[in-house]
């Protein structure tokens, strides 16, 4: 018998989820942690966890971007966007893209390093695991947010540091080399 916590709910309307409560859910789901940018001219950045592959042939990926952010207008206008997927190393750069209170406009890079994508100018972050360099292929509404799925243009590998991640609210640094292995047994 399951305590009253854990009993199965009947279906019920997504108004009766509290945001709180799919905050804490969601919250349970360790991510990868990405830097978005777009815009050749006023480049713009912003941290996402909303990051995914979506396709191996074509290459393509998604990422879900606040309509409200100034980074979403430069993904519309701009017809592109990079990703850099941030190293343990890199939490400093997730807080600053994170922070509202960072400079904007043509200073809003000016204090992280970065060179431009091969094909787009859009900003890679220096130190990055990896980077995509994306095209924009089309975009859907999802509440708040637009879900942009990318066309990938060019990627490349950075570093072989360890992954930033995020969990339960914060980031985590997980250590090298303590990968857990699982093994089967022939049948």
């Amino acid at each position: 018998m399951r305590s009253d916590r854990h009993r199965l709910r009947e279906a019920s309307p997504a108004t009766d989820v509290t945001r709180a409560a799919l905050r804490d859910v969601l919250g349970r789901f360790a991510t990868g942690v990405t830097v978005i940018s777009a815009g050749r001219v006023t480049p713009r950045g912003m941290t996402a966890n909303s990051f995914t592959s979506v396709s191996l042939d074509p290459p393509m990926v998604l990422v879900c971007v606040s309509r409200r952010s100034a980074l979403h207008q430069a993904v519309i206008d701009n017809g592109s966007f990079t990703v850099s997927v941030l190293s343990a190393g890199q939490e400093h750069v997730a807080r600053y893209f994170a922070d509202h209170g960072r400079p904007r406009g043509k200073d809003e890079f000016a204090d992280v390093r970065w060179w431009p994508a091969p094909r787009t100018g859009t900003p890679v972050l220096h130190g990055a695991l990896g980077w995509l360099e994306c095209e924009l292929a089309t975009a859907h509404e999802g509440g708040t947010h637009s879900i942009f799925l990318g066309s990938v243009l060019a990627s490349g590998s950075e570093s072989d540091a360890g992954a930033l991640l995020f969990f339960g609210g914060g980031f985590h640094r997980p250590e090298l080399g303590r990968a857990l292995t699982v093994s089967r047994e022939a049948s």
